[in-house]
């Protein structure tokens, strides 16, 4: 394996603010810049506890899903927690440096890796079924509410991989690969790889086309982050219905999405048919040409998570 950002250091010097000149330097050339600052690790605390308490609230969830279903697509429709925190002043300062001030939130995924789990993510790129085309006007903000460390099964990136179209995905279907389709690319040489470990409260970027994966959590914790999907206005779906996307700073200049706004509680009427109306035009996108049966949610008795739009996890 490759060696780690060389960018912690700076990340660290610059704070709770907008990225450095270097810093997206380093994103452009490389399609991913891991780690940055988000939240103080206090902060990353709370959150996880906030978390965990909505675990123990809602063990059987409104809407007539389970409630790990919510957490694993689109959760920031339906939890105000999950809406609030793709707000984050820091979060959107360094996205900022990239996308620009206009910035829509099109999903926002909680994703728990229980400690000891088998399952594992492919080599993949996130744009493939996304129904957005090979836009670069996007990116992945993966925010770590626990350590993220190699152990546990931290993400992997491909450096410059970002630069390729979108290539070939072979579906798998896989039950141990948390991907919707089990989609990978083949003939990846992991010895390019570049592991993106997290402490709590730090995040990682990585653009929709790199090449990324993660390998299972063979911790004794809990591996918990948040990966928030950032669009500009001028991305247009290409594929299937209308899309939906949360502004959530600056204007929305003649949009092609449906704008959305955040709950004020969790799993508001008007919330949860919203939810379903979303759900129903994204799945349509994801499931175009697959031989196989493809749904956002897969939950399994006695696992930790459902099958994902994507899987950065």
């Amino acid at each position: 394996m490759a060696q780690a950002s060389p960018m912690a250091e700076q990340a660290t010097e610059k704070g709770l603010c907008g990225l450095t000149p270097q810093q997206l330097f380093f994103y452009r050339e490389n399609g991913f810049l891991s780690p940055i600052p988000a939240f103080t690790q206090q902060e990353a605390r709370a959150l996880r506890a906030s978390v965990e308490a909505l675990e123990r609230e809602y063990r059987s969830a409104p809407g007539g899903r389970d409630l790990n279903q919510y957490f694993r697509v689109n959760g920031h429709v339906v939890l105000p927690l999950l809406a609030e925190m793709a707000r984050t002043p820091a979060i959107l300062d360094a996205v900022a440096t990239i996308l620009g001030d206009d910035l829509m939130v099109w999903s926002v995924e909680l994703f728990i890796k229980e400690a000891g789990t088998a399952k594992i993510v492919s080599w993949h790129q996130d744009l493939t079924y996304w129904g957005m085309g090979e836009t670069d006007e996007e990116l992945t903000a993966w925010i770590a509410l626990s350590d993220v460390s190699r152990e546990a099964g931290c993400m992997r990136f491909i450096p410059g991989s970002h630069k390729n179209a979108i290539v070939a995905h072979q579906d798998t279907f896989d039950a141990d690969n948390l991907l919707s389709r089990g989609q990978e690319i083949a003939g990846i040489d992991e010895g390019q790889a570049v592991f993106g470990a997290l402490k709590p409260g730090e995040m990682s970027f990585h653009h929709g086309r790199t090449f990324h994966a993660s390998g299972p959590n063979r911790s004794a914790d809990r591996r918990i982050g948040v990966a928030i999907r950032y669009v500009t206005p001028h991305v247009k779906p290409v594929d299937g219905p209308a899309d939906y996307a949360m502004l959530v700073r600056g204007q929305d200049h003649n949009s092609a999405w449906i704008n959305i706004a955040s709950p004020t509680r969790p799993f508001e009427p008007h919330s949860l048919k919203l939810y379903e109306e979303i759900l129903a035009a994204q799945a349509a996108v994801l499931a175009g040409g697959a031989e196989g049966a493809v749904s956002l949610y897969e939950t399994k008795t006695g696992e930790a998570g459902s099958r994902t739009t994507e899987g950065s996890i």
